[in-house]
């Protein structure tokens, strides 16, 4: 599928919408919204920010993108030529002009945006991926795991969490991959945090890495863990346990089962593994594509697993986690993010990625 034809593809999917709310259009303001329904463009100026500097207006006939007179000239050349979008360009010093395009092309009718009151139900028209955004999303995981692999091998005792941070993120942004979540923790900050920001800590013996790497939009997310030396039992028992409980939500995330029965999967496993209340610290991951998590799951989760949809999930025992990015196929849920050469373990029919001793 050529990105012309998926574009297509999802504004029938769009104006089936508008006419299902009885809308004269739809305005998509956020970054992510604009990836998906341009297959892959990019309209962000700040990362941080979870709206985009160009909202695109879907009516019943046509694609209009607003924009400034800044931001116009390389939307127009670089993000959405040659599939069928119209540009309406205003001064950047008349920020009002922008509501008065989209009044006139409306024509004062009805429109819901991408972040108002129907924002997840409209999220949920990206949840199953096309072929040609699987095909991107491999491409994605790959690269980042190998950036990933790159950083945990060259580990050694001394280097700082900001040092880490600094090589990873080097890695991916020379590929174009953003990296919009980047976690690093060293020996004790990993029992501590669950959500450790880089700091100037140095590494004696073990590392944990985390990162949301972002490019068209798509977002993977992957953890490894590193120990200079032999693990202590300690660790062993933990990262064995931790991995049982990821593995059990990987092989439950196909087509058709209630997102609730795999977090109730999860919850029961830790138990199993003899941590029963480890999932209460931290939540266990859900959905993902072009969020870093579309919705998380729990045990009043409402959602089904959709044919193609990707999931990251990240169990955590203190100490240790588990997390890669899989797409629920409609035969198996496939790991986008396994690294080639990690050490591994199997639980539950599924290979895991183990702590790597250097």
């Amino acid at each position: 599928m050529d990105r012309k034809t998926e574009v297509d593809v999802k504004r029938q999917k769009v104006r089936t919408f508008l006419q299902h709310h009885s809308l004269a259009g739809v305005l998509l303001t956020r970054q992510s919204s604009f990836s998906w329904y341009t297959a892959g463009g990019d309209n962000f100026v700040a990362i941080n920010s979870d709206t985009g500097a160009t909202p695109i207006l879907v009516t019943g006939e046509k694609d209009y993108i607003i924009a400034d007179n800044i931001e116009a000239p390389r939307i127009q050349t670089e993000e959405v030529a040659g599939l069928n979008f119209e540009l309406l360009q205003f001064d950047w010093y008349q920020p009002e002009r922008k509501e008065e395009i989209i009044k006139d092309l409306t024509q004062g009718g009805a429109i819901a945006t991408d972040a108002g009151p129907l924002a997840d139900e409209f999220a949920q028209l990206r949840y199953s991926l096309t072929e040609s955004e699987i095909e991107r999303y491999r491409w994605l995981g790959k690269n980042t795991a190998d950036s990933m692999s790159e950083v945990c091998q060259s580990l050694r005792v001394g280097v700082k969490e900001s040092q880490i941070a600094g090589r990873l993120s080097e890695s991916l942004l020379s590929e174009k991959i953003v990296p919009v979540v980047l976690l690093v923790a060293a020996d004790d900050r990993i029992e501590k945090f669950r959500h450790p920001l880089p700091m100037e800590r140095r590494l004696v013996r073990y590392a944990m890495i985390v990162v949301c790497a972002r490019r068209w939009g798509l977002i993977v997310s992957i953890t490894r863990l590193v120990h200079l030396g032999k693990l202590p039992e300690w660790l062993r028992k933990k990262h064995n346990a931790v991995i049982q409980v990821d593995a059990t939500l990987i092989s439950h995330t196909t087509p058709g089962i209630p997102v609730k029965q795999i977090f109730e999967k999860a919850v029961n496993s830790y138990k199993q593994v003899g941590f029963a209340d480890e999932w209460k610290l931290h939540h266990q991951g859900g959905a993902t594509g072009y969020g870093t998590r579309d919705f998380k799951a729990g045990f009043d989760s409402t959602q089904v697993v959709q044919e193609n949809q990707a999931y990251a999930w990240n169990p955590s025992i203190t100490g240790t986690k588990s997390e890669d990015t899989v797409i629920a196929l409609p035969d198996r849920p496939e790991v986008i993010t396994e690294i080639q050469d990690w050490p591994m373990i199997q639980a539950v029919g599924i290979n895991r990625p183990d702590i790597l001793q250097l």
